[in-house]
């Protein structure tokens, strides 16, 4: 459902004009726009702010509602920089989109964004969330045989024991 005070907001007119039913929620809490959008719709999501204006991802996180369904949100923030020297508006907006918990997997959004690409990486290697179509979707933090995601809530607090001998 989309929040009253978001009802005239053009990106989500156009969101839905473009996508439909695909657009699931809109709310403005603390002033920021947040677009819940069905998964397999997020890169034309993607593509459709891209062409109105939101030039840059500043930043692909995700979420681990371990008791939900979905288990986990992708989120992207999103952000409209002026590229003329006359300037223009700064505007920031979100995405979110709810993935399985099984083995959860989403399109990538590097195909529009190339800067999506170690956020990408990094919610990979934290959550074990695979990107489709992803350029090189491989560990960016952890030792490539690190076994878990350490940002599920049901990776060991105290984290699971390893040998670092091998590695001088």
């Amino acid at each position: 459902m989309i929040a009253e005070t978001l009802q005239d907001n053009a990106h989500i007119a156009a969101l839905t004009s473009h996508l439909g039913e695909a657009v699931l929620d809109a709310a403005d809490p603390f002033g920021e726009i947040t677009i819940s959008i069905a998964a397999e719709k997020i890169v034309d999501a993607c593509r459709v702010l891209k062409s109105r204006g939101f030039n840059r991802i500043s930043a692909v996180t995700a979420v681990d509602w371990q008791t939900r369904e979905p288990r986990f949100e992708v989120i992207y923030h999103l952000h409209a920089l002026p590229l003329s020297p006359q300037g223009g508006k700064h505007e920031r907006l979100r995405l979110k989109a709810g993935v399985g918990s099984a083995f959860p997997e989403i399109d990538s959004a590097t195909a529009v964004w190339a800067g999506a690409d170690w956020y990408e990486r990094e919610v990979f290697d934290m959550y074990g969330i695979v990107f489709r179509n992803h350029p090189n979707l491989t560990r960016i933090l952890m030792p490539d045989n690190w076994e878990g995601y350490p940002l599920r809530k049901d990776f060991p607090i105290h984290g699971y024991k390893y040998s670092y001998a091998e590695e001088k």
